[in-house]
């Protein structure tokens, strides 16, 4: 299994409290396997990017940037159609960081806490003025930029405090008291994604094996036969609050053929899809 560790990635020697790269490449990546040492902002400057995580997936092109969780998800590069490149500024920072961030401001923990896993923020001036600011801090020597980088840190905290509220801050915090209820969140946010069991047992920190032994248990079927059902109800939905054709959904909702979608659909409700959808 091919995973990427970041920020050991870049430099598997450093071991700091907030750690800056600046991304650049010409390759595009399509689901790869990104195990999260550190929490990670992405500020996107060129090209597209998605990322599944265990709880949530979000798409984001250069108008926006990312907020990831540590641990594991599923990165999507792409590259910019003008430049043909991809770039983005990522800025790490431990969860001791984040902790004493908290302490420091007085920052009450709230009622109800958002579980999401990853969050996007829109760039407006003052962030677009932040990230210029963060490039050229790499060309520092290391322990200038350790400095700088736990201002700027403190600086972008309170900033998006201030902006977006207090949520997210408490989201990254978040700690699974169930083991099983983490996995049966993982499994129903991402039922409609097109993710192999690979994938999932890698959102899930499981083997293929183990990943399919839980799965059996909580959800009293096989992965391949539950994900095909709740597919297929997305379909009828889509066939019947949308003027959308079965050519036009059968990719959406994980089918390579449409005779196969057909066939799957005519199984499970009787009709086939045209049928339903004119009932």
């Amino acid at each position: 299994m091919n995973i990427i560790h970041l920020p050991d990635h870049f430099n598997s020697e450093i071991k700091l409290p907030f750690y800056l790269v600046d991304y650049q490449t010409s390759e595009e990546s399509l689901k790869q396997m990104v195990s999260l040492k550190l929490n990670t902002f992405s500020f996107l400057q060129e090209g597209y990017k998605e990322v599944f995580s265990d709880r949530n997936t979000i798409t984001i092109e250069n108008s926006n940037f990312l907020l990831m969780k540590s641990g594991h998800c599923l990165m999507t590069e792409k590259l910019a159609n003008t430049f043909d490149s991809y770039r983005s500024i990522l800025f790490f920072f431990s969860n001791e960081s984040l902790v004493h961030f908290i302490q420091k401001h007085k920052i009450p923990t709230p009622k109800t806490i958002n579980t999401s896993s990853i969050h996007s923020f829109e760039y407006d001036t003052f962030l677009q003025t932040f990230v210029s600011s963060l490039i050229h801090i790499n060309t520092l020597n290391p322990k200038i930029q350790l400095q700088l980088l736990s201002a700027k840190f403190e600086e972008l905290m309170l900033y998006l405090k201030e902006t977006r509220g207090n949520d997210f801050i408490f989201s990254l915090m978040n700690t699974i008291d169930s083991k099983q209820q983490h996995f049966i969140e993982i499994v129903e946010s991402n039922k409609l994604n097109k993710l192999t069991l690979k994938e999932l047992s890698f959102l899930s920190n499981m083997s293929i094996s183990s990943f399919k032994r839980e799965f059996t248990k909580h959800f009293n079927s096989s992965p391949s036969k539950w994900f095909q059902e709740k597919r297929l109800e997305q379909a009828a939905l889509l066939l019947k609050d949308t003027a959308n054709r079965p050519s036009d959904i059968f990719e959406e909702i994980g089918y390579e053929s449409l005779s196969n979608f057909i066939q799957a659909f005519k199984t499970k409700f009787g009709v086939t899809p045209k049928q339903y959808q004119i009932n």
